[in-house]
């Protein structure tokens, strides 16, 4: 990627959550539970967390890493239908510099009774800053879809 460019990307991950609807979409509704499940690291320590799960709502992640790195998410909420679906975007941020803005998409539909099947579609735009040396795309997208996958893993465990 040259310097000042932008590159585009969408993942998917979908799960089936040992729950009913209505508790999988409060797990993401309500504040202490997601801040429980949504780190994306063991060893990362969540240090500021905020949620209002409101249309034109926000949320805020800061975490700090082993090394000292700071990590900050900051979401807006564009869509809720209760039980149903969710729509957000967000800004990531590494140490002040903002390596990415995404747009989600979350559904839930029901499988059977205790069962949900969760959608999570994650459209990504992955900014180029100069001064972060060396960037892959590929490196980049598997970082986000593993740090997904692990917040679900303990997502999973929060429902169980």
């Amino acid at each position: 990627m040259k310097e000042g460019q932008v590159t585009h990307s969408t993942f998917t991950i979908e799960r089936i959550l040992p729950a009913s609807k209505e508790r999988s979409f409060a797990a993401w509704a309500n504040a202490d539970s997601k801040r429980r499940w949504f780190a994306c690291h063991d060893d990362w320590k969540t240090v500021e967390y905020a949620l209002d799960f409101s249309i034109g709502g926000l949320e805020s992640n800061l975490v700090l890493t082993p090394s000292g790195n700071r990590h900050v998410f900051e979401g807006r909420y564009y869509d809720i239908v209760t039980n149903e679906r969710i729509i957000y975007a967000f800004g990531m941020y590494v140490n002040e510099i903002r390596i990415s803005v995404s747009l989600v998409t979350v559904v839930f539909e029901l499988l059977i009774v205790g069962r949900t099947r969760m959608v999570f579609t994650e459209q990504i735009v992955l900014l180029k800053d100069p001064n972060l040396g060396d960037f892959s795309v590929e490196e980049e997208v598997r970082g986000r879809v593993e740090g997904t996958n692990a917040g679900f893993d303990r997502l999973e465990k929060e429902l169980s």
